[in-house]
């Protein structure tokens, strides 16, 4: 069967089309044509001229409909978080555990393995191995150094479901890093003091990119540029970065896009609140803060990123929904995500002139809630 969406002013990822329609067979996208080429037997949706993207894909997500994850690694969870996270219109994501306990993680990868979905690209372990000068909000007893073996452990467990992991490159050795590499693990850095030639190495040495640009790093400093410089200066890392206007001030971000580009993307790093387990997250009006007050993850949907970049981020749509969609599909290295184009997942988000969601397609399917 081939749906058409029809009336839609079709972001591509390259492309801003009007007056085509877009078909979809099965899971894919079948192709992009004029209205008058739709096959006469498809099933035709009207956008009302709404804006139609590739769905958002977001790398850094704890929690969402009413559970953190890692405090409640259950089946029951694991679909209410997904459930919630397509809601938002992110169709790719990967569920992220701050540094914790080993058998945490193993009850993690039991469970995503035991319970796939066509949404949930993987898990990003977000520590243990950090520099415990940038822990941030995760748990300094738990922050450890890696070895061979213990990510032996991780690699063997995950039986393929470790996607990402974030570490610190100062306290990585290069042999960890390489095995995590033939794992196929995208490796980024984060919570780190590094310096810049300790940050250059590692992504000389198999680091991808960088997590929440700015937070929990060493700083821009004019005798040290350390992390955030060498991002800026590499030729090829990513970094992620988080558009709510809290984490990070708009006056730096605009100056990590003005620097990095195409290399900048977004995440939510959303969590939920919950007051009781390891990791507690108190809910305030524009953001979640540990008990003692220190920041931790957003509350921002990816749609609402999209929004704040274009209003006070200085960036034009086009290039912000790539900053959610095309851009960490090449972090990913995924070809058939984050793009409208023949072949590629039928993964679309449909959003309004105000940018608010309004209709989620999953691999051609329409979501419903």
């Amino acid at each position: 069967m081939i749906t058409a969406i029809n009336n839609a002013t079709i972001y591509t990822g390259e492309q801003v089309l009007q007056g085509q329609s877009l078909l979809i067979r099965d899971e894919r996208i079948l192709d992009i044509v004029s209205p008058d080429a739709v096959p006469a037997d498809a099933t035709v949706t009207d956008a009302s001229g709404h804006l139609l993207n590739a769905g958002f894909i977001d790398l850094q997500i704890y929690g969402a409909g009413g559970y953190l994850f890692s405090n409640d690694p259950s089946p029951a969870a694991l679909e209410a978080v997904t459930n919630a996270i397509v809601r938002s219109g992110v169709t790719t994501y990967m569920l992220t555990f701050a540094t914790n306990e080993m058998a945490v993680y193993l009850k993690g990868f039991e469970t995503v393995q035991q319970h796939p979905h066509p949404a949930l690209a993987g898990i990003h372990l977000e520590g243990p191995y950090f520099n415990p000068v940038k822990r941030g909000a995760h748990i300094e007893q738990l922050i450890r150094k890696p070895t061979l073996q213990e990510v032996n452990v991780l690699l063997t467990a995950a039986k393929g479901t470790l996607r990402m992991m974030t570490l610190a490159p100062e306290v990585t050795g290069d042999e960890v890093l390489r095995l995590l590499k033939d794992h196929g693990v995208i490796i980024s850095a984060g919570h780190s003091n590094a310096s810049f030639a300790e940050a250059m190495h590692g992504f000389a040495n198999g680091i991808h990119t960088v997590t929440h640009l700015f937070n929990a790093m060493s700083p821009l400093h004019h005798r040290d540029t350390g992390l955030p410089g060498a991002a800026f200066l590499s030729d090829y890392a990513y970094a992620s970065i988080i558009p709510d206007g809290v984490h990070v001030d708009w006056e730096a971000f605009k100056i990590a896009k003005q620097m990095m580009g195409r290399r900048l993307f977004f995440i939510t790093d959303a969590v939920q609140e919950v007051l009781q387990g390891p990791y507690m997250h108190v809910k305030k009006a524009d953001r979640y803060t540990l008990p003692d007050g220190t920041l931790s993850g957003s509350c921002i949907t990816m749609p609402e990123g999209v929004r704040n970049a274009v209003r006070y981020g200085a960036v034009a749509l086009d290039e912000a929904l790539r900053m959610a969609s095309l851009y960490p599909a090449e972090v990913m290295q995924a070809a058939d995500l984050g793009r409208i184009q023949k072949g590629a997942k039928a993964n679309l988000v449909m959003l309004n002139d105000e940018l608010e969601l309004k209709q989620v397609w999953l691999e051609g399917r329409i979501q419903s809630w």
